[in-house]
């Protein structure tokens, strides 16, 4: 097993260059959550040619799967997912390449998951001699606040057969090339919404007290919420509570009758989220009243936190040092974005990992979600050596 791992970045560097037409093609041809159709299509083709086995479409309307069987016989299932949607971004990239469709853009690196995971695939069926086991992989719709994951988890990926372990990366422009970041525990933050619509009473601006101002409401909202984490949570656990949203009237002299607030929660642990929710609820509804409003709050749950398996985390980032070496591979703290490949380490242990793509010598410097953002396509090349060695070294356990 060693002498054949020594060989390994060798074949990857190979194929290195259809993974990146791969990936540039996906970015030309973006595709919003729970639309990647054609995106799936070529997913579904390539795995077909590739030999991958047991090649199941249209799970959460465009989700794809494929099994990959060891032949040295029966053992662990493990699962590696890649996200396939875009963003609705215009791209101002002057690239060969840029998105070909106006006000969407992959902005975060699944085009890059995508073609990553396809060229793992192909490098595990030429080596199904190596390991006993089975590796799903997996291409997931709809990471981009559409809850993919969760859909499919619904849909049965990880049962027939039964998914023993989990592993996943992302791109990270953070970081800069030829490095990997990864973290034991929480990784990645819950991520809770909140809309609220304030009923006041409108009127002329110059007659404020004939009048329940809901943009002075509104706004006391907004000021007696900055105490949730600064007087309710304990200093020592991260939390977020952040209004992004204030929505009233649209004239100068005029009062109107309602005003929207709209907000964001993280966490990590369940007790703060819980608080934060209760909180916050409390604290609308109560200043509201005390200022002659009436108020509809609406809390939605959204991810999970990412919480990483500690056994696994550090098998991943010793095979990770194997690869970048030991000054390459960093401990980031807990960030407060969020993923939803956290569903998946909800049921089973696993990894979530970055894959360092910032290259600042060739201005590749602009974060995820930027009409700029770009990667050093140099950087699939490390995730993919790490995700392979990964599963070996799993099923060989």
């Amino acid at each position: 097993m060693v002498a054949a791992l020594d060989k390994l970045r060798g074949e990857i560097d190979e194929i290195l260059p259809g993974v990146v037409a791969d990936r540039r093609h996906f970015h030309e041809n973006p595709e919003l959550g729970f639309q990647e159709f054609e995106t799936a299509k070529i997913v579904a083709e390539r795995l077909a040619a590739l030999g991958v086995e047991d090649i199941r479409t249209g799970i959460a309307v465009t989700g794809v799967t494929g099994l990959i069987h060891g032949t040295k016989g029966p053992g662990k299932v493990v699962l590696l997912r890649a996200d396939m949607d875009a963003l609705p971004i215009l791209e101002e990239n002057a690239v060969d390449y840029r998105s070909k469709v106006d006000g969407k853009m992959h902005a975060c690196g699944h085009d890059a998951h995508t073609a990553m995971l396809l060229g793992i695939a192909r490098v595990l069926v030429a080596r199904k001699a190596e390991f006993a086991g089975t590796v799903k992989v997996l291409f997931q719709p709809a990471e981009e606040g559409g809850g993919g994951a969760r859909v499919m988890i619904e849909e049965g990926v990880l049962t027939n057969p039964n998914v023993d372990a989990v592993f996943g990366m992302h791109m990270d422009q953070g970081s800069p090339l030829g490095t990997i970041s990864l973290r034991p525990g929480p990784a990645l933050a819950a991520a809770d919404r909140f809309s609220v619509t304030i009923k006041g009473k409108g009127g002329h601006g110059a007659h404020p007290d004939l009048t329940h101002d809901p943009i002075v409401i509104g706004s006391a909202i907004v000021t007696a919420l900055q105490t949730v984490v600064a007087r309710e949570i304990d200093p020592v656990e991260p939390a977020v509570c952040t209004v992004g949203a204030f929505i009233a009237g649209d004239a100068a002299n005029v009062i109107p009758d309602t005003a929207i607030l709209r907000g964001t929660l993280r966490s990590f642990s369940p007790k703060v989220r819980e608080h934060l929710a209760e909180a916050v609820e409390r604290i609308v509804t109560g200043v509201a009243t005390t200022m002659r409003a009436e108020v509809e709050y609406v809390y939605a749950p959204g991810y999970p936190p990412t919480v990483n398996d500690a056994d696994m985390t550090a098998m991943v980032a010793d095979i990770a040092r194997a690869v970048v070496g030991d000054e390459q591979v960093k401990e980031p703290p807990a960030m407060m974005g969020a993923e939803d490949f956290s569903y998946f380490l909800e049921q089973k242990p696993g990894c979530f990992y970055f894959v360092g793509s910032n290259n600042e010598d060739r201005g590749l410097i602009w974060g995820h979600h930027h009409p700029r953002f770009d990667i050093d396509e140099d950087s699939m090349a490390y995730g993919m050596d790490v995700m392979v060695r990964t599963v070996l070294h799993y099923l060989d356990q």
